[in-house]
């Protein structure tokens, strides 16, 4: 060991070679004189030699040239040797605290400059404690001494506490002290010295720093404020690699940029940037949520091109964007040209080929590739949608040995597996085991008993969980099912939890809405096909029973949603001139979606202006969504201006324009409505839908999906039959569009 070669009389040389430096040096000519007079010192070519070694990698024959002029004497060492002698034992701790008692011992420890280099040693070592204990005892420490510490944090509070500190001693913030801080207020929650940084950084002139501005552009966006990214982006003199992928992962990560992403990658591409695996993982990233399959696979070899054909990251990402585009061979096709598979690639490839999820798993662990939670929440996705009840068995136990199921959500998911497989005593062993519940685990549970039809159990277990955490729009929607699909309870519970979602502010959430929809559906109107609605209808006439306004809507819907144009302006006309009822401004807006839906858009738009009270927002946008049906881009402009002119905060009108221009390849306007709703910090909601389905006289189940969703268990058939119809209702579009003409 280094520090059993040190000797007492090594101490003392160095005690008087310090002090020799220090006398007759009383006046300025003869200090003069003493620096003319001393050679070249003996420590350059130690460091340039230490150095040169460890830019080679050589850390260990560094140390041997420390240790070697160390056994010569201390007069060939001095703090830059032993700041380069920490710097060489990085990675090795247990050599690093032997420096560390060298310099304690030698009193080197006394510079700064050594006691910094320590620091980085414990930091870099994922040792802060270390690191903290040699700051406490430093007399003076300097900016380069707070960044270190600051390095070394790993949680953010602790980290801006330490920062603040920092300030509070008068320490200037320099370059790295603002990046390193920056880094930690990624958190929503520590924005707010994120911001008040920014404003620092303005003031003190360091805005023109690239990687300040790298970290301010990560910062933004990884806080959701992808429009504050943008602009400190914009504002950047210089912008390198760093930069154009902070801001391109903004994008890809918000969702709702994919064009920006898209064309940022391309004005990349076009100015000659070096690109890298993470150009490439946030483009392919925004191409697969914007399904925009053409320019994945134009990137998708460049990447090749460039050399990232087969890179992990990239190919990982390339397998998610031809699963969201519905390619699964090709998702399957890059999977196998990976080299190095990592738990990632076999997560992602798990989730993709759900049918065969069990063996890619069992393959992966052949493979050593240990899985983590999120593998196994895919996993038991998969067994659950396809009802395999064997598997899951086994990999509940597997779990259970892996200490897997102490996750919470790899625990809720099997809450839910055992929900669907219809085996409610292991879903509510899963549960009650649960050392810490969150709102998921009670929807799961909720859900759960619905699904099995244990109604009164799923509304208990609901009004339990409020007592303890506050509902979420999920929780409610699988209490209301509950309620709308029971016969033994009451309809004031569902108005109860009417009245809750009200004062949360859920009520326009679209779960929410579409669950209290069906239920006020299901309970009270008990809906029916359209020759049943006629058939009641005509009966109630000829019995001379008065139908009212009520009841006419409900034969308009029915007529506009089975196409019956003529039957739907007949049973209209008759309000007035057969049953004296005046049509409100509810039935006239059936009568414009009943002709939208017909493509008779001309008649449809001069049924609008008859509405009394002028047209409501859910008529205009019936009426654009059939321009848009229709390709009428000059009707669908005047409805939008309109719709966007009563709620210009609604992201409905914007969407359903931006989809019209992108379909008629009008790139430029697509861009221009993306960029209105930005300005005007219009964000666009996920659709969400609820079905019923079965008979009618039976217990109703009510299933929700969203777009691209997979997770009903019939979500094969599903498509097949939606593939089919939609196919039939462009063959009747284009027959109308003849018959029209």
């Amino acid at each position: 060991m280094i520090t059993r070669q040190l000797k007492l009389e090594f101490l003392q040389k160095i005690l008087v070679q310090r002090s020799k430096h220090f006398k007759n040096s009383c006046s300025f000519y003869h200090g003069h004189h003493m620096l003319d007079e001393i050679p070249k010192p003996p420590h350059v070519s130690l460091h340039r030699s230490m150095l040169n070694l460890i830019h080679q990698n050589r850390q260990g024959e560094a140390l041997n040239v420390f240790k070697k002029h160390l056994q010569m004497g201390l007069s060939g060492i001095d703090e830059v040797a032993i700041a380069i002698a920490s710097k060489a034992c990085l990675g090795h701790p247990k050599l690093g605290s032997q420096i560390h008692g060298f310099a304690v011992v030698s009193g080197f420890v006394t510079y700064v400059s050594v006691c910094n280099s320590l620091m980085n040693l414990y930091c870099k070592s994922l040792d802060l404690r270390s690191a903290l204990l040699i700051f406490e005892h430093l007399k003076n420490p300097d900016t380069v001494s707070y960044n270190t510490v600051l390095s070394g944090f790993e949680n953010n509070k602790n980290a801006l506490f330490f920062a603040r500190g920092m300030h509070s001693a008068g320490i200037v913030f320099d370059a790295v002290t603002c990046t390193t801080v920056l880094a930690h207020c990624t958190d929503g929650q520590e924005f707010d010295f994120g911001f008040q940084l920014h404003c620092h950084v303005l003031k003190s002139g360091l805005k023109t720093e690239v990687f300040i501005g790298n970290a301010l552009v990560t910062m933004y966006s990884k806080c959701g404020e992808i429009v504050d990214a943008d602009r400190v982006f914009d504002e950047m003199p210089y912008k390198d690699l760093v930069s154009w992928n902070a801001i391109l992962s903004g994008y890809a990560q918000e969702g709702s940029y994919g064009l920006e992403a898209v064309l940022g990658f391309i004005k990349m591409v076009k100015g000659g940037m070096k690109l890298d695996h993470v150009s490439f993982t946030s483009v392919i990233s925004a191409c697969g949520h914007e399904r925009n399959l053409d320019f994945g696979k134009q990137v998708h070899a460049l990447a090749m091109k460039r050399g990232y054909g087969t890179h992990v990251s990239v190919c990982n990402v390339l397998m998610s964007m031809y699963s969201k585009c519905e390619i699964v061979k090709d998702a399957q096709l890059v999977f196998e040209k990976i080299i190095d598979r990592n738990v990632v690639s076999w997560t992602t490839m798990l989730s993709i080929n759900e049918e065969d999820a069990v063996n890619l798993f069992k393959e992966m662990i052949r493979h050593e590739i240990y899985p983590n939670d999120v593998t196994f929440v895919g996993l038991i996705h998969a067994i659950t949608k396809h009802s395999m009840m064997q598997e899951g068995l086994m990999i509940h136990g597997f779990c259970i040995k892996s200490n897997f199921l102490s996750e919470t959500h790899v625990a809720n998911s099997f809450i839910t597996m055992y929900g669907k497989l219809k085996l409610v005593d292991d879903c509510i062993k899963v549960f009650e085991e649960l050392d810490y519940r969150e709102i998921i685990s009670w929807n799961a549970l909720i859900s759960s008993y619905s699904l099995n039809e244990m109604y009164q159990e799923a509304l208990q277990a609901f009004l339990s969980a409020s007592k303890e955490l506050q509902p979420n729009p999920y929780t409610f929607g699988s209490v209301l099912h509950a309620i709308a699909s029971s016969e033994s309870i009451s309809l004031r519970q569902g108005q109860r939890c009417h009245g809750c979602i009200r004062k949360l502010g859920l009520n326009t959430d679209p779960v929410v809405s579409g669950a209290l929809l069906d239920i006020y559906y299901l309970c009270l109107l008990k809906a029916r096909d359209y020759e049943s609605v006629m058939k009641y209808f005509k009966k109630m006439v000829i019995e001379n029973v008065k139908p009212d306004s009520i009841t006419f809507l409900s034969v308009l819907t029915s007529c506009g949603r089975n196409g019956m144009v003529d039957m739907g302006m007949e049973i209209f006309n008759s309000m007035i001139n057969d049953h004296s009822v005046e049509p409100s401004a509810e039935h006239y807006s059936c009568i414009v979606d009943m002709l939208g839906r017909a493509g008779r858009l001309k008649e449809a738009e001069e049924f609008l202006g008859q509405i009394p009270g002028g047209p409501g927002i859910s008529v205009l946008q019936s009426l654009l969504g059939s321009c848009r049906i229709y390709g009428n881009v000059e009707m669908a402009i005047r409805v939008s201006d309109a719709l966007i002119a009563m709620e210009p905060n609604e992201s409905g009108s914007y969407v359903l324009m931006s989809n019209l221009y992108a379909e008629k390849g009008k790139w430029e306007k697509v861009a221009k409505m993306r960029r209105m709703m930005r300005d005007r910090k219009v964000t666009k909601e996920v659709g969400f839908s609820w079905a019923d389905v079965g008979n009618i006289n039976d217990s109703i189940y009510l299933h929700g999906f969203s777009s691209g969703d997979k997770s009903h268990p019939l979500s094969e058939e599903i498509y097949v039959m939606a593939e089919l119809l939609g196919s039939e209702m462009k063959r009747r579009r284009e027959t109308l569009k003849h018959l029209i003409i």
